[in-house]
């Protein structure tokens, strides 16, 4: 009996220990981003995620993002906004940059020119068109003059790529050590970053270890319990999920919005016309799709800009309202018809690689063979004439969506004329008017057919149940810094 009793009571001992041992803030948090290995280091105009990711713990903005997606003090730690909101007026923070040079307004002016000048000739760069003027006031102050006002200025500012740097390093909130290509990040005590002292910092904070892997060795990981938190989840591995038999649990969706459909990049033969090019878009069954795609709560749309958009005036509506799915196909096969001499046009769709990709070849598939079009999948970066466009708004409104389908962005077929009246909308002051014109903007690239929408993106995550600082929001915003810290 004694034996028995010292053994249980040494075996209690062992298991505090241990459990001291293992303290929650002294085990790192496991992040993997679905994506390429070498991802989390990446640099230029467009950031992969894990790279974004990196930059926004790294290079603070003026303005950041919480769990959330709400905009939340960075560098800046208030602001004010002109009653016409064409001027952004941001107080520093008192701090220094990583080369102990003072925080100021003429070196954050500095630092934020370059950033903006760094994303000219991408969407994001025609998103911070609006920007007027950055000037340097006294002391620690900053103040951005816009042409018009911008309702989602504030979010535009705390995109990863508007994290300010000096001599190539942020700022912060978070250290980064590399470790081949792993990522690890430490939380900077708020001290050394100009901010009060918060008691208990090192039991509050905890280590944070980033890496970018493949979808199926990121899911086997998660359900290993060597993973606590997988970002990155797109459709073309929504499948994995059901197959790896993932705790529903665990799945995390986030309600966004943004372009999920083709984008025409070869307008050649068949494609040449934008009457031959709307038939593919009257004979794609979306409720099929949706069904097809499994994936709950999905919004199937016609729209380029998705419906609801802040700035939506409601004169664009879903297209061919009143026409049956048979009787958008009947159109449809009598243009292809016509243009063909009884052999079928032949198109490449390049999609990226993974179960949901195929689920939504073999659906556009029957959709356009029901019209005499045979459809061929090729690689994500193969040559093609139809390429996928999965892309998450920044901001909803009609602006960020015509941005993207732009002629300054080469990659896709656009319109002229809609990026001219994109453009007058920009400088319209009055804010029917500009609405207005955006949505005659919509209607010539609708007109063009250079884009055949399906729905909104499909974003997820996996979660376990321990993870702290994680929530779903509309802008697939998850910043590292949240998750590396324990609630109080």
């Amino acid at each position: 009996m004694f034996r028995q009793s010292l053994s249980t009571c040494f075996g209690l001992a062992l298991a505090l220990l241990l459990a001291g041992c293992d303290n929650a803030s002294d085990r790192a948090v496991q992040v993997a981003v679905i994506g390429d290995s070498s991802s989390p280091f990446a640099s230029g105009a467009r950031l992969p995620l894990a790279a974004q990711l990196v930059r926004s713990a790294t290079a603070e903005g003026l303005v950041g993002f919480d769990e959330r997606g709400r905009v939340i003090p960075a560098l800046a730690d208030r602001w004010i906004v002109t009653d016409d909101g064409l001027s952004y007026i941001f107080r520093l923070r008192d701090g220094t940059w990583p080369d102990k040079t003072p925080l100021t307004g003429d070196t954050a002016r500095a630092a934020l020119l370059q950033a903006i000048a760094s994303v000219r000739g991408t969407p994001l760069g025609a998103d911070l068109a609006a920007i007027d003027e950055v000037r340097a006031m006294a002391g620690r102050v900053v103040e951005i003059r816009l042409h018009q006002a911008q309702p989602d200025f504030l979010q535009l500012l705390a995109q990863p790529e508007l994290g300010l740097l000096r001599k190539g390093r942020g700022a912060g909130p978070m250290r980064l050590t590399r470790e081949k290509d792993m990522a690890l990040l430490r939380p900077i005590p708020p001290e050394d970053r100009g901010l009060p002292q918060v008691e208990d910092w090192d039991k509050l904070s905890r280590k944070l270890r980033l890496e970018a892997l493949g979808a199926r060795v990121a899911i086997e990981r998660f359900n290993a319990g060597e993973v606590d938190v997988v970002l990155g989840g797109r459709l073309a591995d929504f499948p994995r999920l059901d197959a790896s038999s993932v705790s529903r649990g665990a799945i995390r969706l986030d309600p966004v919005a943004g372009l999920f459909g083709l984008a025409v990049v070869n307008p050649q033969g068949f494609l040449a016309e934008p009457e031959r090019r709307e038939a593919l878009a009257m004979a794609i069954d979306r409720d099929a799709l949706a069904n097809a795609l499994n994936v709950g709560g999905w919004t199937a749309t016609t729209r380029i800009v998705n419906p609801g958009a802040g700035d939506d005036n409601g004169t664009v509506g879903e297209r061919w309202p009143g026409q049956s799915l048979d009787e958008r196909r009947a159109v449809a096969a009598n243009r292809v018809a016509a243009w063909s001499d009884g052999k079928p046009p032949r198109l490449r769709i390049a999609l990226p690689a993974g179960p949901g990709s195929d689920v939504l070849f073999e659906q556009l598939a029957k959709d356009f063979e029901a019209i005499g079009v045979e459809a061929v999948k090729v690689r994500e970066n193969a040559a093609a004439d139809l390429r996928l466009v999965d892309t998450v708004a920044r901001y909803v409104r009609a602006g960020w969506f015509l941005n993207q389908l732009s002629c300054a962005n080469v990659r896709v077929l656009c319109s002229a004329n809609a990026d001219r009246l994109a453009g007058q909308a920009l400088l319209e002051p009055d804010p029917a008017k500009r609405a207005d014109l955006f949505a005659q903007a919509e209607a010539q690239l609708t007109i063009a057919n250079t884009f055949i929408p399906f729905g909104v993106p499909i974003r997820w995550s996996l979660v376990s149940g321990q993870t702290t600082g994680f929530m779903p929001n509309p802008w697939n915003v998850h910043p590292l810094m949240p998750l590396a810290m324990l609630p109080k």
